[in-house]
């Protein structure tokens, strides 16, 4: 029987310095691991540093290593749907090249896979390097999505998973601007299985990621997946319009009881300030749900391909897979 083919995607951006001990520690793992065929396919999202030509040389070398490179900076979430699009694998697993995420643990993620599991996700036991604000404000993110979204988020969990061939094949049917894989992984449903591990250091460069960047994710991943924020302004305006007609009741009756004059101008200030701040609010709700409805229809395509294995890609909207 032929061997089964297991893609190993590695999303790149500016990664010289990580990039050469990740393909060293992937290398000795999938020499280790004779039952299987492996592709290793890196997607270079726009770097400017050296790490198309490292996997270059790496390719040269050895062929189960390929390699795809945008025109431009995409973004991650694109370059995970790009590494769908071009993988070739009865399976594939997503892995990071600062080496976080620790390649030793894949043998366990294909271990489930052969028992029947269709998505076997990496649980992060501990997260070394990291701040206690990333790590609080990640724990505050997955709580405040969990509670938001219809579908359930699997907590403390990144990229780093394996995924059978109809997970991919339901992936590459979504094609929405505005990505949050994290929550299509969990959308699509499928059998999983969750695998602990200890999250280590970055072991070269600079992580990517600025807390602006990690904001704009997190609305992703809410505007994205529920319309939950839309119903904000039915639940304020309730507890809202009876907080209004109590006060306005209590003003009355103090006015008649203690014959204190009402200082209009203060209850209209405050009113004023409540209302204007509420109605700010929502219209940035509102703003964020027609920002997605405004890229969504302009129908663009998500990438563009420069280079797919040494060779240039005509991008004519038709799947062009190079089988060597």
């Amino acid at each position: 029987m032929a061997k089964k083919l297991i893609t190993i995607i590695i999303p790149a951006f500016n990664e010289e310095e990580a990039l050469p001990k990740c393909l060293s520690r992937i290398t000795k793992l999938i020499d280790k691991e004779k039952a299987y065929d492996f592709e290793v396919l890196l997607v270079d999202d726009g770097s400017k540093d050296k790490t198309i030509e490292i996997i270059k040389n790496k390719r040269k070398e050895d062929k189960r290593f390929c390699y795809l490179t945008f025109s431009r900076n995409f973004g991650k979430e694109i370059a995970i749907m790009a590494g769908l699009d071009y993988a070739k694998g009865d399976a594939v697993i997503f892995i990071d090249a600062d080496l976080q995420d620790p390649p030793e643990v894949i043998p366990e993620l294909i271990k489930y896979w052969e028992e029947g599991y269709d998505d076997v996700y990496a649980k992060r036991r501990s997260r070394k390097g990291e701040t206690w604000l990333k790590k609080w404000t990640s724990k505050m993110y997955y709580k405040v999505l969990q509670k938001m979204s219809s579908v359930e988020i699997q907590k403390d969990t990144g990229d780093f998973r394996l995924l059978d061939r109809r997970c991919v094949n339901a992936l590459k049917k979504m094609r929405e601007t505005s990505r949050n894989s994290k929550s299509m992984f969990s959308w699509i449903g499928y059998k999983k299985k969750e695998v602990l591990y200890d999250r280590d250091p970055r072991v070269a460069g600079k992580t990517k990621w600025r807390y602006g960047r990690l904001i704009d994710l997190a609305i992703d991943g809410i505007t994205s997946f529920t319309t939950s924020p839309l119903k904000i302004s039915t639940y304020l305006a309730i507890p809202t319009f009876v907080l209004f007609i109590g006060y306005f009741i209590y003003v009355i009756i103090k006015a008649i009881i203690v014959k204190m004059p009402v200082q209009a101008y203060q209850a209209i200030i405050l009113l004023i300030l409540f209302f204007a701040g509420v109605n700010i609010m929502l219209f940035g709700i509102i703003g964020e749900y027609l920002g997605r409805i405004f890229k969504e229809s302009k129908g663009r395509p998500l990438y563009f391909v420069d280079e797919y294995n040494g060779k240039k890609e005509m991008n004519d909207g038709k799947e062009k897979i190079s089988k060597e």
